[in-house]
C-alpha cells in the first residue's frame, strides 16, 4: 500500500472508532499516532511530535488559568450577578443574561470552563424560579459555542486553526479577530432561541441535578446548632489578652458563653504562636448579651461591626470555610478522645462540633474538661480552617468528606481568596495575546505560572484542572495532519473537492468543506474533525489559488456548529442529564442554530477575509 492508502485507511478507521464510542478517544487518539508510526508513513519523532506542539502547551495551560477563576470564586461572582439580574418574571431578559454571561466566560475560559462554572448556577435559577431546566440549560450550552468565537482562548480549534495560518504563510489571527464573526454568531443564536427556543425545546426537569451549595454554609450551622449565638471578637491593643497564652482565657466569671477556638489575625487560622497578639480573634459561642458584656470588659471588638452572631457569616467567608466529614469504619480515628475548639494534629483545622447518629452530644460529656468523646465509627465532625486549609488536610484515608470544599467554594464564595490576582493574571495573559508581544504557547504558560506562584492553586491542584483528555487528543491527532500534508493525501482530498465544486467559486468550496466538518462534528470530537479538515481545507485552497485565512476561519465556525446531538461535544452531555433531554430533543433547535452557522461560514466570512 502507498503512503495515501495507509493515510486513508488509519483515518477511516479513526473515524469509525470515534462514532462507535467503545473505546476512549484518547486511546483511539494514540492508536492513530502510533499506527502512522507503524505504517511507516511518519518517523517515530514525527508520530510523537504533536505533544511538543506549541498549540499543545497553550491549551494546556489555559485549563490551568480557568481553573483559577474557578477556585477563587470569580465564576462563582458572576453566577450571582446573573441570579441578581435575571429577575423572576422576564424570560426574555433571563436568557438574555445568561448567554451573554456565559459567552463572554467561554471567550475567556473555553466552553467545558463557563458551562461547568454556570449549569449549577443555572439550575438553580430553574429551581427558585419555577422554570423547567429544558428551556435553560440547552441554550446555555448552545450559546456557549457561539460564544467560542469571540476570541482566540474560546475554544482549543481556534488555537488549531490560527497556528495553521502561520504554518500556511498567511498569518495568524488576531486575540479578538475571531469577534468579526463571533458577534454575528452570537447575535443570531440569541435571537432563534428567543424566538423559537419555546416551541422547540420540551418543557421538563432532569432526573439527575447538580447539588445546589449556595446555602451549603447555613445548612451545616443548623445542622449542628451553630446558626447562632457564634462570635468572631478581634483583639484591641488595650485588651488583658495581649501576651497571654491561649490557655490564659477564662471565661469561668461569664455563664453562658464558650470559648470555641482563638485564630490568628492574618490567616484565620488556628494560633500558632505561643502568645495571643492584638489583632487576633477569639471565637465565642454563647448568648448576644453575655457575649457583650465579655466584649466591653476584654477590650475586644465584634469582626462585625453590625454583631449579628449568625454562624454562617462567622464561620463561612472570603477567608475560612466549613466541612463535615464522617469517621468510617476501621478508621485510625476510631478511640481518639476529641472535644468541641480541639486543634487537629496539622495545627490548622478547629473542630466546631460533634454529633452521633445524627444527634448532637451532650455538651457536658464532650468538653475538654469532660475529657472530650471517644470517635466511634459513624460520628461526624464539623471542621473549620481558611480554604487552603481545608483543600490540603482533608486528603485523609481516616475521615470521608461529605461535600469537597472545593466545590463548596467555587459556588458559594464570590470573589474569594485571590480573586484580584486572578482577574489581574487573567487580564494580562488577554493583553499579551492580543498586542501579540509573546507567542501564545508563552503568554498562557506566564499566566499559569503565575496563577501557581501566586499560592491560588498548588503544582498538584494545576495538574488535576488540566483536561488531559483534550490535551492528549490535540497532541495525538495533530501527526495526521502532518501526515495527510507529507503524503499528499490532504492535496490528493481538496483536488477532489475542488473538481466536485468545479465552477461555482471558492464559496462553493466554503460550503462543501463546512458541510463535511459539520457532519463529522456531529459524530466525533470537533478538535478531532478540526485537525482532519484543516489541512484540506489549506491545501484546496493552494489548488484554487485563494488565500487560506477564509477557508481557516469558515472552517472554525463549522466546527462550532456542534448541535445536533449530545455527543457532539462534552458540554452537550453535560446537559443532557440535569435538563431531561432526549437524543431527538437537540436536533429541533439546533438545525436552525446549524443554517445560521452555514449562512456566515459560507457568505459572511468571505465578506471580512477576503479570498
Amino acid at each position: 500500500m502507498s503512503p495515501i492508502a495507509y493515510t486513508a485507511t488509519i483515518i477511516a478507521v479513526a473515524v469509525v472508532l470515534f462514532v462507535w464510542n467503545k473505546l476512549p478517544v484518547v486511546f483511539v487518539a494514540m492508536l492513530t499516532s502510533l499506527a502512522l508510526w507503524a505504517s511507516g508513513v511518519l518517523t517515530i519523532g514525527q508520530a510523537l511530535g504533536g505533544f511538543g506542539d506549541p498549540a499543545v502547551i497553550f491549551i494546556a495551560s489555559l485549563f490551568v488559568v480557568s481553573s483559577g477563576l474557578e477556585v477563587t470564586g470569580v465564576t462563582a461572582w458572576a453566577g450571582q450577578l446573573l441570579i441578581r439580574g435575571a429577575g423572576e418574571e422576564s424570560r426574555t431578559r433571563l436568557l438574555l443574561l445568561t448567554m451573554a454571561l456565559v459567552s463572554v466566560l467561554t471567550a475567556l475560559i473555553s466552553v467545558n470552563g463557563a458551562v461547568a462554572a454556570l449549569l449549577p448556577v443555572v439550575v438553580v435559577i430553574a429551581v427558585r424560579l419555577r422554570r423547567n431546566s429544558s428551556q435553560l440549560l440547552m441554550p446555555l450550552v448552545f450559546s456557549a459555542h457561539a460564544g467560542s468565537m469571540l476570541a482566540l482562548t474560546g475554544t482549543p480549534v481556534n488555537v488549531l486553526v490560527s497556528e495553521a495560518g502561520f504554518d500556511a504563510g498567511a498569518g495568524g489571527f488576531g486575540f479578538f479577530e475571531f469577534a468579526l464573526v463571533g458577534i454575528p454568531l452570537l447575535a443570531g443564536t440569541m435571537a432563534i432561541i428567543i424566538l423559537f427556543g419555546k416551541q422547540l425545546l420540551p418543557e421538563r426537569n432532569g432526573a439527575t441535578m447538580p447539588a445546589d451549595f449556595s446555602h451549603h454554609a447555613k445548612t451545616l450551622v443548623e445542622q449542628y446548632g451553630l446558626a447562632s449565638g457564634i462570635y468572631q471578637m478581634r483583639v484591641r491593643a488595650s485588651s488583658p489578652f495581649v501576651g497571654l497564652a491561649p490557655t490564659g482565657v477564662d471565661l469561668l466569671a461569664h455563664q453562658g458563653l464558650q470559648l470555641v477556638a482563638i485564630q490568628e489575625g492574618e490567616t484565620a487560622g488556628p494560633l500558632r504562636r505561643p502568645h495571643i497578639a492584638e489583632g487576633d480573634h477569639l471565637l465565642l459561642h454563647g448568648e448576644p448579651d453575655v457575649a457583650a458584656a465579655f466584649a466591653a470588659a476584654m477590650h475586644l471588638a465584634f469582626r462585625d461591626e453590625k454583631a449579628t452572631g449568625h454562624g454562617e457569616e462567622t464561620l463561612f467567608n472570603r477567608s475560612s470555610g466549613l466541612a463535615e466529614v464522617v469517621i468510617p469504619p476501621r478508621s485510625g480515628l476510631i478511640g481518639e478522645t476529641v472535644f468541641p475548639g480541639m486543634v487537629t494534629d496539622s495545627g490548622d483545622l478547629i473542630i466546631l462540633a460533634i454529633q452521633r447518629a445524627g444527634a448532637a452530644i451532650a455538651p457536658g460529656s464532650s468538653t475538654k474538661d469532660a475529657g472530650g468523646i471517644a470517635l466511634q465509627a459513624g460520628d461526624t465532625m464539623l471542621l473549620q480552617g481558611t480554604w487552603k486549609a481545608l483543600d490540603v488536610h482533608l486528603n485523609d484515608p481516616d475521615v470521608l468528606v461529605v461535600n469537597s470544599p472545593e466545590l463548596v467554594r467555587r459556588q458559594a464564595v464570590p470573589m474569594g481568596p485571590g480573586a484580584r490576582q486572578a482577574v489581574i493574571i487573567l487580564i494580562a495573559m488577554v493583553l499579551l495575546l492580543a498586542t501579540g508581544i509573546v507567542p501564545p504557547a508563552v503568554a498562557g504558560l506566564l499566566a499559569a505560572g503565575a496563577i501557581i506562584l501566586s499560592g491560588i492553586m498548588s503544582v498538584e491542584q494545576a495538574y488535576r484542572a488540566v483536561g488531559w483528555t483534550t490535551v492528549i487528543l490535540v497532541g495525538a491527532m495533530m501527526p495526521l495532519s502532518t501526515a495527510m500534508v507529507q503524503t499528499g493525501a490532504a492535496k490528493l482530498m481538496a483536488e477532489h473537492l475542488v473538481n466536485l465544486v468545479g465552477d461555482a467559486g471558492p464559496v462553493a468550496l466554503l460550503a462543501g468543506l463546512f458541510i463535511l466538518t459539520a457532519i463529522m462534528g456531529q459524530l466525533i470530537s470537533n478538535t478531532a474533525t478540526a485537525l482532519i479538515v484543516i489541512p484540506i481545507g489549506v491545501a484546496a485552497a493552494t489548488a484554487m489559488g485563494i488565500s487560506p485565512r477564509p477557508v481557516l476561519m469558515s472552517t472554525a465556525v463549522a466546527a462550532a456548529a456542534a448541535f445536533l446531538t449530545p455527543i457532539a461535544t462534552p458540554t452537550n452531555l453535560m446537559v443532557m442529564g440535569p435538563g431531561g433531554y432526549a437524543f431527538n430533543d437537540y436536533w429541533k433547535l439546533g438545525l436552525p442554530l446549524l443554517i445560521w452557522f452555514f449562512v456566515v461560514s459560507v457568505f459572511i466570512v468571505p465578506l471580512i477575509w477576503r479570498f
